[in-house]
């Protein structure tokens, strides 16, 4: 049996493998060149031209532009919204290829200088979940290529969804690229090197539409999955190093409330570490993902309510 943070590792490698041959494969791009989406092979066009030159009537232009530009917006945006409001960010902890960049980093820099982020506290060498990270300053050279290469790589990824990836993979082998070509793909990498190496959490957080709009339906429902914390055991908590904290890729603290961790991706890390940790004492992990009514406590906290939740929420289901 596959262990749940391999499995979630060859999810993010055929994403991000997927994610680069989208626009080759022309499953779904927006060609500059041809003024048009290309979806599944398929242009699509609105051709409105068309139908004025036909003196086709209203109806058909609404009937065009609903059917062919807002359903499929709306309609893919409603299914993944759907998913968020029942099983939170599973898309970023499990599928983002950014995310997966920011998770790599992290461990990187951790090895470099101590910390997972330049601006935050060290963490321990040795943590009690068994994760060994020594700090060595040499680490900061493999870090710094890590950086610009991903920050180069996305910035080129992003051009293939703009214009014909043929073109641009031939100027990339021949290092021959337009103008232009050369300024987006500057900016960007400049852009994203920036991100990597100061902001990457907070971008996460804060400023990804996919990931705010994801947390934001995952909050409006209250029996959504969630990180659940035995509060019976917290006591046992005091013996700990937070080692799910130093776990968590997103910064955050687990073991709070709903409201508190808004941005949790669902990649299971923080219940992992926990386990891991109480796996030595031959006790069951103190936080673990719930759903439904089991994960109602966590979610009515936030406005100071206890509630009774079921009993065996915490326990280990056959």
């Amino acid at each position: 049996m596959i262990k749940r943070p391999n499995k979630r590792l060859i999810y993010q490698i055929a994403f991000f493998i997927l994610f680069a041959l989208t626009p080759v494969l022309d499953i779904f791009r927006l060609d500059l060149n041809q003024g048009h989406f290309i979806v599944l092979g398929y242009s699509i066009k609105l051709s409105l031209q068309e139908l004025v030159n036909q003196d086709a009537g209203m109806l058909e232009f609404a009937g065009r532009i609903f059917f062919r530009a807002i359903l499929p917006i709306v309609g893919s945006a409603v299914v993944f919204l759907l998913i968020a409001w029942r099983w939170g960010r599973l898309y970023c902890g499990w599928l983002c290829p950014h995310f997966t960049v920011v998770e790599y980093i992290n461990t990187f820099m951790r090895r470099a200088s101590g910390k997972p982020s330049i601006w935050e506290p060290k963490l321990p060498e040795h943590q009690q979940d068994g994760t060994v990270a020594k700090t060595n300053a040499w680490w900061w050279i493999p870090t710094t290529i890590m950086i610009a290469l991903f920050a180069f790589t996305w910035a080129v990824l992003a051009l293939t969804y703009l214009i014909t990836p043929s073109e641009i993979y031939f100027n990339l082998w021949h290092m021959s690229f337009t103008r232009n070509q050369t300024i987006f793909i500057s900016a960007v990498t400049i852009g994203f090197i920036i991100e990597f190496t100061l902001a990457r959490h907070l971008f996460c957080r804060y400023a990804c539409a996919v990931g705010v709009f994801q947390s934001l339906a995952w909050m409006g429902n209250k029996r959504g999955m969630v990180v659940g914390f035995d509060s019976s055991r917290a006591k046992e908590c005091k013996d700990c190093d937070k080692s799910c904290e130093h776990s968590c890729p997103m910064r955050l603290k687990p073991r709070s409330i709903k409201r508190k961790i808004f941005t949790c991706t669902q990649c299971f890390e923080c219940v992992d570490a926990c386990g891991r940790v109480n796996e030595k004492k031959n006790a069951l992990p103190i936080l673990k993902m719930l759903i439904d009514d089991c994960a109602l406590d966590k979610s009515k906290r936030d406005f100071g309510k206890k509630v009774d939740i079921p009993s065996d929420c915490f326990q280990e289901k056959k």
